[in-house]
């Protein structure tokens, strides 16, 4: 889905990968605790990637990059850095997690809420609210937490954030799929339970309603029931189309996204430009509409510490690992 070019590293020369869009990151939070680490990697210009199943490394090269998604849930210090990112020539939105499980215990390590909204608002003030994507990700039944208790939840924080973003994603927590969560929140006698079909039926209706009113769009990430009854899409978290609309003019990621390949040989390897029959990232769940992107985090480094994280194995590995992590490391761990 990108070409292979040769770079040269501290190590000496390498082969890497040349994506158009990075993901930064699905695996952990950068804009939140390794910010300074990216700003350092842009300014290198590669990052090394260790494959969490093998352990080998991919050298990935940033010269041709010309769009990058960050995932937070604190992007303060992606705030603090929005001058130096605009020094580099490529677009870039925030899918930023703007949950209330305070009061349950599920994401310890998060700011106060009202930090979170702070910034959040102040983000799409400096950037655009189009840039901005408000994630209430996953939706949890644990600690006595009911439907009802949920949307009023989410009422509260769109009520603070409306005007400021133009759709709301979120997802129905599936426990039973990660043991290592499910171990977890045993552990901290965080009792749980799936929701039901009229369950997740009726909280479409009732987040459909309650976006309806704000103005914005409503969308589910990696979901496969089928809310289309209630205006409800399937959401692409890497979008084509926004990264489309906030790059007017890119030809060469224009070109890339529409599949075009015509006149555009040098986005794919030299061994023959085959048309793309489609840009879906086969790496991520069935039910995940995202277009291809590379991803470059690393397992085990989010500090946040939420219970329901199946990237994390343990609080252990993360204090481990967030003590070997420098600024200047060519990757996050490994």
């Amino acid at each position: 889905m990108c070409p292979k070019i040769t770079i040269l590293t501290r190590s000496g020369p390498r082969e890497a990968v040349a994506p158009l869009i990075l993901s930064v990151s699905r695996a952990t939070d950068v804009p939140a605790f390794y910010m300074p680490w990216f700003m350092k990697r842009l300014e290198e210009g590669y990052v090394r990637w260790v494959n969490p199943f093998n352990g080998k490394n991919q050298y990935v090269s940033l010269s041709r990059l010309r769009a990058v998604v960050f995932w937070s849930k604190n992007p303060r210090s992606l705030l603090e850095n929005l001058d130096k990112l605009s020094k580099y020539d490529f677009s870039f939105y925030v899918q930023y997690t703007l949950n209330d499980y305070v009061s349950e215990g599920l994401e310890p390590m998060v700011p106060d809420i009202g930090s979170r909204i702070d910034t959040f608002v102040n983000l799409a003030a400096h950037i655009g609210r189009e840039r901005v994507v408000w994630r209430f990700d996953p939706l949890i039944l644990a600690r006595d937490l009911r439907p009802e208790d949920l949307l009023e939840k989410i009422r509260l924080v769109g009520d603070a954030v409306r005007g400021h973003t133009e759709k709301l994603v979120f997802s129905f927590a599936d426990i039973d799929n990660y043991r290592n969560v499910r171990a977890r929140l045993e552990k901290e006698r965080l009792s749980y339970r799936n929701f039901t079909a009229a369950e997740m039926d009726f909280m479409a209706r009732e987040i459909a309603s309650l976006c309806a009113g704000w103005g914005i769009t409503a969308a589910t990430c990696g979901e496969k029931v089928d809310l289309a009854a209630h205006g409800i899409a399937h959401n692409r978290c890497i979008d084509d189309e926004l990264i489309l609309r906030i790059s007017s003019g890119d030809r060469r990621l224009g070109a890339f996204l529409r599949g075009d390949v015509s006149g555009q040989l040098d986005l794919f390897s030299p061994s023959g430009a085959k048309a793309l029959t489609s840009l879906k990232d086969k790496g991520q769940r069935e039910a995940c509409g995202c277009v291809w992107s590379k991803d470059i985090g690393a397992y085990n480094t989010c500090c946040h510490m939420c219970v329901y994280c199946y990237a994390n194995s343990s609080p252990e590995a993360v204090t481990r690992n967030r003590k070997s992590i420098k600024e200047d490391n060519d990757a996050l761990v490994g």
